[in-house]
């Protein structure tokens, strides 16, 4: 799991790599939010999966204060979950991943892969909106758009989806990988 969310880092951090302060109060393609509070909510995110990662386990109490700079914050928690990700798994013997360890999130268990793989899909469709938002549209990789569509579909199932994901949005049968993801996802990928 680790070269699929070093990939969606990858693609996220390069979504935002032109978004400036001033570009917080733009429209982003999830209804009633702006730049701003998408990056405040991936940083709540981020911090809850870099506590699962690192610690084993994740409270779901509180939530991260507000960053001053939430654009800097979010490149550095990128940074940071890659990193804890790494470190989670030294010391393991050869072949094993570490993905069967479990998290608990507010009691609840999961492996460490499948906290991995919402960690990859939460930043790349983040990294997706980011880019959509500031006008970019900077298209989710192929590759990982086709393995994050097999995983979202286990990690995003029909019941449930909402309020977290609007309904899937329909595409064209020759959509590419990365719009076809979106649209799953509840996103207009045009």
């Amino acid at each position: 799991m680790i070269p699929v969310l070093e990939r969606a880092a990858g693609y996220a951090l390069e979504a935002a790599s032109g978004v400036t302060p001033e570009l917080l109060g733009l429209p982003t393609p999830c209804r009633g939010w702006n730049l701003g509070m998408l990056l405040t909510h991936a940083d709540e995110s981020l911090a809850a999966l870099h506590e699962g990662i690192g610690a084993g386990s994740v409270a779901l109490v509180g939530s991260a204060p507000v960053a001053a700079d939430p654009v800097a914050t979010f490149r550095e928690r990128v940074t940071s979950l890659l990193r804890v990700s790494h470190a989670s798994r030294a010391g393991l013997a050869p072949g094993d991943d570490g993905g069967d360890r479990v998290i608990t999130i507010a009691g609840r268990p999961m492996t460490l892969r499948t906290l991995t793989a919402v960690a990859a899909l939460e930043l790349a469709v983040h990294g997706w909106d980011v880019s959509a938002a500031c006008g970019h549209r900077l298209p989710i990789p192929p590759a990982l758009a086709t393995d994050l569509l097999e995983l979202s579909w286990l990690l995003v199932p029909p019941a449930g989806r909402y309020p977290l994901f609007a309904p899937p949005v329909p595409v064209p049968g020759d959509a590419s990988p990365g719009d076809r993801l979106t649209a799953f996802l509840g996103r207009r990928p045009g």
